[in-house]
């Protein structure tokens, strides 16, 4: 049989399984917009000097989103070829005859018996036709969450570059510090754990430097304020602790030079407004900031 008979015939055959026709190789869109939106924020988090706990919450999602969407595709991608496949190896050992399911000679009701017969064989050799329909709806709605973050990224950049004069002044007010000292912190960071610990004796410990970390705790500008012995979630007075700490701090914030707070898996951006949002799961009790309070100063 001539060669386009016999891609004809697999591409018929995808049809009747309910595939997908392939979608031409062309650049995602949503792709070059993100790469545009990650070096906008990085260049809004320059200016605010320091990591934006809105914007970082949004990345997050976005990461989480592409990612769920890139898997899907690559799901539905593998199944299709393995559906073709199978289809193309069933024809070559003589399954059906092609030359009766393009012309129709003979019975048609056999011809079209064969069809059934071959499809059928199809769908149990292969056990992944029947998830392809779902693979497709999972993978549109997921290419439209991804989507929906990267909206959300944008408008939340936009948000913040409006925001651009106030925060200019903000900075301006508590100018520029670097770490020193053999802690590695700045000076501010060090005035606000001593007034922190002056109000609220740490049980568990106080840890701030840590070097190489690409956020605050890496410039010497945070700590964190341990309110369980790490790795188990504060309760009864540990918790109450915290959250009065969590208090103390957004009353008396913008006196120490607080920048922003983390506690209980929600987060205070002083620069972006303030208020508490809540936060993604980060997959864990301490990346979740449930045994300890973080604090950052600009």
């Amino acid at each position: 049989m001539r060669l386009w008979r016999f891609a004809a015939l697999v591409a018929v055959l995808a049809g009747l399984l309910g595939l997908p026709a392939p979608a031409p190789a062309v650049a995602d869109p949503s792709i070059t917009e993100l790469r545009r939106l990650t070096k906008q924020a990085a260049k809004l988090e320059q200016l605010y000097r320091g990591q934006i706990q809105s914007l970082e919450e949004v990345k997050l999602q976005v990461k989480n989103a592409t990612r769920v969407s890139g898997s899907l595709r690559a799901q539905l991608k593998a199944a299709q070829t393995d559906v073709r496949t199978i289809i193309e190896t069933t024809y070559m050992t003589g399954s059906l005859d092609g030359v009766q399911l393009f012309g129709f000679q003979g019975d048609p009701y056999k011809t079209l018996g064969a069809a059934s017969t071959l499809l059928h064989l199809a769908a149990e050799r292969s056990g992944k036709v029947q998830r392809i329909e779902k693979l497709v709806e999972d993978s549109k709605q997921a290419q439209l969450n991804a989507s929906d973050k990267i909206k959300k990224m944008k408008t939340e950049i936009e948000r913040l570059q409006s925001k651009r004069r106030e925060v200019e002044r903000l900075l301006a007010k508590f100018g520029f510090q670097q770490p020193g000292g053999a802690e590695g912190l700045t000076p501010r960071m060090i005035a606000v754990r001593a007034a922190i610990m002056q109000e609220f004796p740490m049980r568990y410990g106080v840890g701030c430097l840590r070097p190489g970390d690409p956020g605050e705790h890496g410039k010497g500008r945070a700590c964190d304020f341990m309110m369980s012995r790490g790795g188990t979630m504060a309760a009864g007075n540990d918790a109450a602790t915290g959250d009065a700490l969590a208090e103390w701090l957004i009353k008396n914030g913008a006196r120490l030079g607080v920048m922003y707070i983390i506690w209980k898996q929600r987060y205070y951006d002083i620069r972006s407004g303030g208020g508490w949002d809540p936060m993604s799961d980060r997959g864990g009790v301490t990346a979740n900031h449930y045994d300890h309070v973080h604090v950052s100063v600009f």
